[in-house]
């Protein structure tokens, strides 16, 4: 008969391997490497460029705040 620890006896699901509570060398290494974030594309450069102007307009008091949200709708709408 294999001995199994009190962990794995009382339940635990999902696809986690059992490593003695440490983590796993794959786990481990993640952990110390994490993954940058994709740069922003030209697209993206574009669309942060064009709400960082609405925005000075804005605070300029060349559009109405109704007018920036307005834009800033259609500038966000095109992110997605």
């Amino acid at each position: 008969m294999r001995m199994v620890p009190g962990q794995l006896r009382i339940g635990i699901t999902g696809n986690v391997p059992y490593y003695g509570g440490r983590f796993t060398p794959a786990q481990a290494f993640a952990a110390a490497h994490p993954t940058r974030p994709p740069p922003p594309s030209a697209a993206d450069k574009k669309r942060l460029d064009q709400l960082r102007k609405l925005q000075r307009l804005r605070d300029a008091g060349v559009i109405t705040p109704d007018e920036y949200d307005t834009f800033q709708a259609r500038v966000t709408k095109s992110l997605k």
